[in-house]
């Protein structure tokens, strides 16, 4: 039956009522979810105080749903009332409105409301099992400042072991100097260039520049870190980081560079405008939560007091947003190029998936870049176990981020499956800061109440998280207003290349339409609309190049590297987070040929050169007092070793020399 007609009181109160079953334990935790959202707008009380006020209200409605009064006298029940009552939030008006001028939205809510009114047990179960025991707004405070403290950390990371491989790579006797870079691509576009290529290193493109810029990005980092100026450090260690990512070429061309520079560029609208940390005193929110709402479950209506200690920024709710998005289109992109790449290992062909063709992960773990000793013990494991993993792996990357906008507990399931992943990934492969970056985005699918469920005591803790949650009472609410704004901009112009991103992982023969293809190559230089997908193929065989030098062209002495395989008796080794960037480069060659990396014959000039910037970034060089007079490259096959081999021979990798990979060569007299 729909509802009523409204009807009209007497004795209207003074403010909107909603009056509500005070005995009904669905009902409690959801009125303190709508207090929160309307303010001071609307009143609240349960019928069984202030039903005799009213008496033209049988009392049988007030047992059967909700009741609603407006300041004229009108009475609204259900979820009429519902709806009315929430109008005064702006986010939440359209359900009033669709409940007047939708056909068909009216019918279906009072039917949902009469499903749930008729199962209240039920439904408070449900309540509990996907909120908890607190169903008020999230709020994300906690979650900021780990968030942007943990970014800090990350940007130092990045800054510091880029610092120490800069002058071997770029600089200006470096691998790809990027001197020569930009001196070529303003003589190719002319001052265009300055767009395409955005980099502070037209400024300079010395070697103290380079300095000034990962040293620059260690001290903002620091800055960050203890969020000191957050919005402001944040912007700056963007342009920084975006200058040297830019002055990297393909030595910055990691999915983790431009995910490092998408968050951090959308860290810069969520971080708080203000210039000194202030902190948030929970035992403070407790008892000015307490003090102001009584005693009980059911918070009082007048507004809440703030401690001094808890002033601070609300946090920006469109930033938010944009951050989440990004870890659903990280995780999501990630699983599903792997589906739509052809590839059979990952198990689904035929519009189908097959247990049996599960097989990644006999791939993976020995021909990832750089893995780790615990790869080679991960690649003995059962067969069953490494499909049950690839099949985890497809169902975190691509069903769980659909949770990240779910109830509390699912979301927060949702974040722990996502770390878990990450961990798993980390232990077994050197992916330099990128699942520590990964994790860090996981951290803003902890709201508040969540943090205070462990902080707090007891009922003391969803208090704090509804003390935290009334944005009202900041004197930030201006500087609030400005950022959503900011943030609303960056979200209505990157939406559409988010939107394209995500729908060409499901059809990647999809071609990129004229006005989006115009938007992405205004913001590509930028780098923060990324689309993501590693491992869409697997690689099933492990390549590696073995670079040698010999002095009279018989004798060949090989160069040995830090991190990537080289002598088969050396367990692989951990190195993230910090990320050799030659070694990585190395491993993508040997794939795809000295023809396609042009990078490598530069490599073989300077270490005929002995150029020291360049040969520090080996573990060894077997000329130390004289250059080499000729340089080669020998490509390998290599494979982890069986169990049954390594106890034989103490190796960690078999292999088979398969060609040239790099002729002989030497410099001009």
């Amino acid at each position: 039956m729909n509802a009523p007609l409204p009807a009209r009181v007497s004795n209207p109160p003074a403010k909107p009522l909603l009056i509500w079953d005070g005995e009904c334990h669905f009902c409690r935790h959801w009125i303190e979810r709508w207090r929160i959202i309307t303010g001071s707008e609307v009143d609240y009380a349960p019928y069984q105080e202030i039903a005799e006020r009213f008496p033209e209200i049988p009392r049988e409605q007030f047992q059967r749903s909700v009741v609603y009064i407006d300041r004229n006298g009108q009475v609204f029940v259900a979820a009429a009332a519902v709806y009315r009552s929430l109008r005064y939030c702006r986010s939440k008006k359209w359900l009033w409105w669709s409940y007047e001028r939708v056909p068909g939205f009216a019918a279906v809510s009072e039917m949902a409301y009469r499903v749930i009114a008729a199962n209240r047990p039920f439904a408070s179960a449900m309540s509990r099992l996907l909120w908890g025991k607190d169903v008020r707004p999230p709020t994300y405070f906690w979650a900021r400042r780990w968030f942007l403290t943990a970014l800090g950390l990350i940007y130092l990371i990045a800054f510091v072991s880029l610092w120490t491989q800069i002058h071997g790579l770029v600089g200006t006797k470096g691998i790809i100097p990027i001197e020569i870079y930009l001196a070529n691509a303003k003589a190719q576009i002319g001052l265009e260039a300055v767009l395409v290529l955005p980099t502070l290193c037209w400024i300079s493109s010395s070697n103290s520049f380079l300095h000034f810029l990962c040293g620059g990005g260690v001290v903002l980092s620091v800055v960050l870190i203890f969020r000191i100026a957050p919005a402001v450090s944040a912007a700056l260690l963007f342009v920084f980081y975006l200058s040297l990512a830019v002055a990297g070429q393909n030595f910055l061309s990691f999915q983790w560079d431009i995910l490092l520079l998408e968050t951090g560029f959308l860290a810069i609208f969520l971080a708080p405008w203000q210039l000194w940390p202030r902190r948030i005193a929970v035992a403070a929110a407790v008892s000015a939560a307490q003090n102001s709402s009584g005693a009980g479950d059911t918070p009082a209506t007048t507004e809440r007091p703030w401690p001094k200690q808890i002033r601070e920024m609300p946090v920006t709710p469109v930033a938010l947003f944009l951050l989440k998005l990004l870890l659903f289109k990280l995780m999501f992109m990630s699983g599903v190029v792997k589906l739509t790449s052809g590839d059979n290992c990952w198990g689904w062909f035929d519009h189908s998936f097959h247990w049996n063709a599960l097989t990644a992960l006999d791939y993976h773990y020995w021909t990832q870049p750089l893995p780790t000793v615990f790869a080679w013990f991960a690649d003995k494991h059962p067969e069953w176990f490494k499909k049950f993993s690839v099949g985890f792996c497809l169902f975190v990357e691509i069903i769980v981020p659909f949770f990240i906008w779910a109830p509390r507990r699912v979301r927060l399931t949702a974040a722990g499956l996502l770390i878990f992943l990450q961990i798993a990934i980390a232990i077994t492969g050197n992916y330099c800061f990128f699942n520590l970056l990964t994790i860090v985005l996981c951290l803003l699918l902890i709201d508040d109440a969540s943090v205070a469920a462990v902080v707090g005591r007891g009922s003391q803790a969803p208090a704090v998280a509804a003390s935290l949650c009334d944005a009202r009472t900041f004197r930030a609410a201006k500087r609030l207003l400005i950022a959503n704004f900011a943030a609303i901009i960056v979200l209505v112009i990157t939406m559409p290349l988010n939107g394209w991103h995500i729908y060409s992982a499901l059809q990647p023969q999809a071609n990129l339409k004229q006005p989006i293809r115009f938007l992405y190559e205004q913001l590509q230089p930028f780098y923060i609309a990324n689309g993501y997908g590693l491992f869409r193929v697997m690689t099933k065989e492990r390549p590696e190049i073995q670079v040698e030098g010999s002095a009279d062209g018989i004798d060949w002495v090989a160069y040995e590297f830090k991190w990537k395989p080289g002598d088969v008796n050396r367990a692989p080794r951990w190195c993230a987070p910090h990320q050799p960037r030659l070694d990585w480069q190395m491993w993508f060659a040997a794939l795809g040929g000295p023809r396609q990396e042009q990078w490598f014959g530069n490599f073989v000039v300077r270490l005929l050169e002995n150029e020291p910037s360049v040969t520090r970034l080996l573990a060894r060089n077997p000329f130390p007092d004289k250059p080499p007079k000729y340089v080669r490259a020998v490509l390998f096959k290599y494979q982890f070793t069986t169990s049954e081999e390594h106890r034989t021979t103490g190796a960690w990798w078999k292999r088979r020399e398969i060609g040239e990979f790099f002729p002989e060569a030497s410099l001009r007299p």
